[in-house]
């Protein structure tokens, strides 16, 4: 499609102030977005050219206009369709796009189709990356300062499945897609029963449990001697995409012995497949007891600046978003840290003077990289892994660097060992305490059964967690995490107003271009939350009563 003609000097704005003055106030925020971010979004054209042939093929909707009314629709939280209606009929939606009063809008599914551009050319974060630099130009985020870091989850746009709701449903999926390929005259003898056993029948859900368990090595049977019919034939037909995921899903649900015996794999492995419509959402847990919940989806890392504190009540707040990180559920909070860094360095950011996260991000090696590059990882690092009541690695004193350390009853070690891995080059140092622990006080408690001796295995860089440890103990360093509580609400006013809990799409290039407009509505919402204040302020210093006030 080609691109229009795009004036970017604005018609609406003019005329309908001039036309109605009273209509939009100095603090309305259509006309603060029409002041402040409008300008902001024309400047991600030339990007957003990139996703069109813009010589041939019939006009497109201006992308920049798309671009905008996404924002808005994440601002007012509204599905396509009334997002449309609103670029038609409201005059504030107008004026923040900077449209003719006569504007018809365009179609519901033009929306889902500039998404898909954006994310077939990777420009998903096209309007964060520009919204989050306009407010470095305007100095409410720093390139280097404090911020805080939490993950959130994010449930995927499907349901939850059983094992055998799952094959069937890919294979349900797989006979469907080979059907507008294979022609009938070349179906295999058994495609009849199968079509009418998975695409015809339903799950009957009051059988027994036994009967439950016999459909499900049937339906791994069936897929095993559908995937065995395929092998010679094109390999446009056997790659096909659904019949990629019956395979996939095949050898993950299942175990083949020889050639015929198909047994039912009891324990999956992270990661697998849940639901054949978005294979990419993984089922994950967090936290125990009655504080655990489960999900199948995603997860986002959420970073914000820290900014300064409100002096006055109902000042809002300067801290904004700086990246959001979309990842696998089953992906660990310490991996997430380095991709957090590394997106915000795409957007030009630096890396924080000072982090705060919790227990999850801080480890030996995060807080070694942390210091070798002059930043601060601030975070309670988690304690020891333990068995018994004995004595846990914090209790002894050790000083990796002079191969050192000092046991609970107060005697140094006799020998250390230099450990490292063939394969990943991790370097570790065992301890040894081998002519003390004899006749020593403590032994019942501090070495296992079995043992002769007392030994402590340690990483290279355990003197920083041995520290931290030491540190988070103190009242200062309690005082100081406080910060860090700030990221909670963040996350609660991303689910409560922009719908952050769960996908609207599926697959994770989707949900990720989904999130990025989540952050940039955020990040505009407080931009304009600041203007207003700073509207206001200077309204009542310049000595105006409230009534003038309000009607501004």
């Amino acid at each position: 499609m080609s691109l229009p003609t795009f004036d970017a000097q604005g018609s609406l704005f003019g005329s309908l102030t001039s036309l109605a003055p009273k209509l939009f106030s100095e603090t309305d925020r259509y006309k603060l977005f029409a002041q402040k971010i409008w300008p902001v979004l024309v400047k991600t054209r030339p990007q957003l050219e990139g996703c069109y042939v813009t010589t041939n093929g019939r006009k497109a909707v201006e992308p920049v206009v798309l671009l905008g009314t996404l924002i808005l629709q994440f601002l007012e939280r509204v599905p396509d369709r009334q997002a449309t209606d609103l670029v038609r009929y409201h005059l504030g939606w107008k004026l923040a796009l900077d449209l003719e009063l006569d504007e018809l809008g365009f179609h519901a599914t033009t929306l889902v189709t500039f998404r898909q551009r954006l994310v077939d050319h990777r420009q998903g974060q096209v309007a964060f990356d520009a919204v989050l630099e306009a407010l470095q130009a305007e100095g409410l985020v720093p390139k280097r300062g404090r911020q805080r870091l939490d993950s959130t989850h994010v449930l995927g746009l499907v349901a939850r499945l059983s094992k055998l709701e799952c094959i069937r449903e890919t294979l349900r999926l797989a006979l469907e897609e080979l059907a507008r390929v294979v022609p009938e005259e070349e179906r295999p003898d058994f495609w009849a029963l199968f079509w009418e056993r998975y695409v015809e029948s339903k799950l009957d859900y009051k059988s027994t449990e036994v009967v439950l368990k016999q459909k499900q090595v049937q339906a791994g049977e069936d897929s095993w001697r559908l995937l065995r019919w395929l092998e010679p034939l094109p390999t446009a037909v056997r790659q096909g995409r659904q019949v990629e995921l019956l395979r996939r899903v095949f050898g993950e649900y299942y175990t083949v012995a020889g050639t015929e015996e198909v047994t039912p794999v009891k324990e999956h492995g992270a990661g697998v497949v849940q639901n054949p419509h978005d294979p990419e959402a993984q089922w994950s847990a967090k936290g125990h007891g009655k504080a655990r919940h489960d999900w199948v989806g995603y997860k986002v890392q959420v970073a914000e600046n820290i900014g300064p504190q409100p002096e006055k009540t109902g000042e809002p707040t300067r801290s904004f978003l700086t990246s959001l990180v979309t990842q696998d559920a089953i992906a660990s909070d310490d991996a997430g840290l380095p991709a957090t860094l590394e997106a915000q360095q795409r957007s030009h950011l630096e890396p924080p003077a000072e982090l705060y996260v919790d227990g999850a991000y801080v480890s030996a090696t995060g807080l070694a990289q942390a210091k070798q590059e002059g930043r601060e990882l601030v975070g309670p690092a988690q304690p020891s892994a333990h068995k018994g009541s004995g004595y846990r690695t914090e209790d002894f004193a050790v000083e990796v660097e002079k191969r050192r350390a000092i046991c609970p009853a107060g005697r140094e070690n006799t020998q250390c060992s230099r450990l490292e891995e063939k394969q990943s080059g991790k370097v570790s140092y065992r301890f040894e305490w081998s002519t003390h622990c004899a006749g020593c006080a403590l032994r019942e408690r501090c070495v296992g059964e079995g043992q002769k001796h007392r030994t402590l295995v340690v990483g290279e860089h355990h003197s920083f967690l041995q520290q931290r440890r030491r540190e988070q103990k103190t009242d200062a360093f309690r005082q100081r995490m406080h910060v860090r509580n700030g990221i909670e609400s963040t996350q609660s006013e991303l689910v409560r107003a922009h719908g952050l809990r769960r996908a609207r799409y599926r697959g994770k290039a989707k949900l990720d271009l989904q999130i990025q407009f989540i952050g940039a509505a955020c990040n505009i919402k407080r931009w304009l939350s600041v203007l207003v204040w700073e509207v206001k302020k200077a309204l009542h210093t310049a000595g105006c009563t409230p009534q003038e006030q309000f009607a501004v």
